[in-house]
């Protein structure tokens, strides 16, 4: 599983017009899917994020975690984080995983993240989603949990 985290101020998910998820201070969270993911990158990748020291301490340090912040967590679909573009000009997504699989893997992730989070929001696995990040910092992380990076 990818992701790319990004401590955000606010976040929010628009389909076809309509606001589908939003949320304060907390991580906007863009997760893809391999082909190859088991339950364990499931659990791998929610610990990592929620415990991720990326907020800022009384001292100004990053030195707290969401779960520290009672930060709000938004969870996108996005299998092109899985797209391989080191040959030719048009990226490869042959290691994503798709269809019913993937969802399953999507909805579990939010499922475990819940049980921590107080505030869990999403996006609509599959569609065509306009995605408004208003990023804090900026902080940006790339997270894999085969950890290729």
């Amino acid at each position: 599983m990818r992701a790319v985290v990004q401590r955000v101020k606010s976040s929010s998910v628009e389909v076809e017009g309509k606001i589908v998820g939003s949320i304060g201070m907390g991580l906007n969270v863009l997760l893809g899917v391999e082909q190859q993911d088991t339950t364990e990158d499931l659990i791998y990748l929610k610990d990592k994020i929620l415990n991720l020291r990326i907020f800022e301490d009384e001292n100004g340090k990053m030195n707290k975690s969401l779960l520290d912040v009672n930060g709000e967590l938004i969870i996108v679909s996005q299998f092109t984080l899985l797209g391989d573009c080191r040959k030719g000009r048009r990226p490869n997504y042959m290691k994503a995983l798709s269809g019913e699989d993937a969802e399953k893997f999507y909805k579990e992730f939010i499922k475990l993240c819940k049980e921590e989070v107080t505030k869990v929001q999403c996006g609509v696995f599959g569609a065509d989603m306009k995605v408004s990040i208003e990023n804090d910092g900026p902080v940006t992380l790339l997270i894999d949990s085969k950890k290729n990076f």
